[in-house]
């Protein structure tokens, strides 16, 4: 336990797993002592059925928070026992539900002094503590129930990661992966057209001599991604997003968000008033990262493109 302790807060989970075996080896010593024939696992399924009998499954599952393959389980313990078994629903004959048997509801009663035993050794223990620990308990799973533990790493980990993100601007040495990364999304889905190897064998003179930005993300030194600002050739906006692409290699570490940003911020200080962007509907991870950088569907103008069937906006200032 104090290896445990000397983790720290990293081992969370292994410290409760700790106390719950504790626990659970307690309350064993505590069935023994009333005579109860029950194992501590079976207790929250045989709770509920001894207040409201005749239940299915899914009813038990949910009022309990356990998954139905451990309901299952533990029901299928249960009758092993001879204190639970199935009951026909008196509404529906082709379902079944479980009930206590006279063994069970006799249990049921007989442990009653015992609750009362427990719950005060629990209230008496937890007052004596400086902290509520069942008022803990009840925030910690409404924060994880709001967001698990998984989610929560995962979004540390993008942090960490954006940090080791670098925006700079295009060079020469970055022409050949402008032009790999893009390729490489594009082949994936679609056919490349005309109008992408136009832009992409001659980004100087497409974008950057027409007024328009290319910025590069690198990762470690290494190039991750890229990301064009291309003037607008129309009277609607001011720039075009266009060209994000994201290695591979590198994909999941927020690096189209933190280039998106970038190019935002580059339209600003441009003095634009809008972006607009165009895509297909098939690439969920990018329109999602669209619409997570403010841009919103609009309705579409000429596109040179054929796989364009979504056109979006951002709006800088009016």
């Amino acid at each position: 336990m104090n290896g445990i302790r000397d983790i720290g807060k990293m081992a969370l989970g292994s410290r409760l797993r700790v106390l719950s075996d504790s626990l659970m080896e307690n309350a064993r010593k505590v069935y023994d002592l009333y005579e109860v024939p029950l194992k501590p696992k079976w207790f929250p399924v045989f709770y509920v059925l001894s207040k409201q009998e005749n239940l299915s499954i899914g009813s038990i599952a949910k009022e309990i928070g356990h998954s139905h393959p451990s309901v299952i389980k533990i029901v299928k313990e249960l009758k092993a026992a001879g204190i639970a078994i199935s009951v026909q629903d008196e509404h529906d004959a082709r379902k079944t539900n479980v009930g206590l048997t006279d063994e069970g509801r006799e249990i049921a009663k007989r442990i009653e002094i015992q609750y009362t035993d427990v719950n005060s050794a629990v209230e008496e223990m937890l007052a004596s503590q400086t902290h509520d620990l069942w008022r803990a308990l009840d925030e910690l799973e409404f924060l994880l129930g709001e967001k698990s533990m998984f989610r929560r790493v995962v979004e540390q980990r993008k942090r960490r990661e954006s940090n080791l993100v670098e925006i700079v601007n295009y060079t020469d040495a970055h022409k050949e992966a402008f032009k790999a990364f893009n390729l490489e999304w594009i082949e994936k889905h679609f056919k490349v057209e005309g109008a992408d190897l136009q832009t992409l064998d001659h980004p100087e003179e497409n974008i950057l001599s027409k007024g328009g930005a290319i910025l590069v993300a690198l990762y470690g030194n290494e190039v991750a991604g890229v990301c064009a600002l291309v003037k607008a050739n129309n009277d609607t906006y001011d720039f075009e997003l266009a060209k994000m692409a994201v290695s591979g290699d590198f994909r999941g570490k927020g690096i189209g968000y933190a280039l998106g940003k970038a190019i935002i911020r580059k339209a600003r200080e441009e003095g634009a008033k809008s972006i607009y962007l165009e895509s297909n509907t098939l690439l969920e991870p990018a329109i999602s990262l669209y619409q997570k950088l403010g841009f919103k569907k609009v309705k579409g103008i000429a596109s040179p493109y054929e796989r364009s069937n979504i056109q979006m906006e951002l709006r800088l200032r009016e």
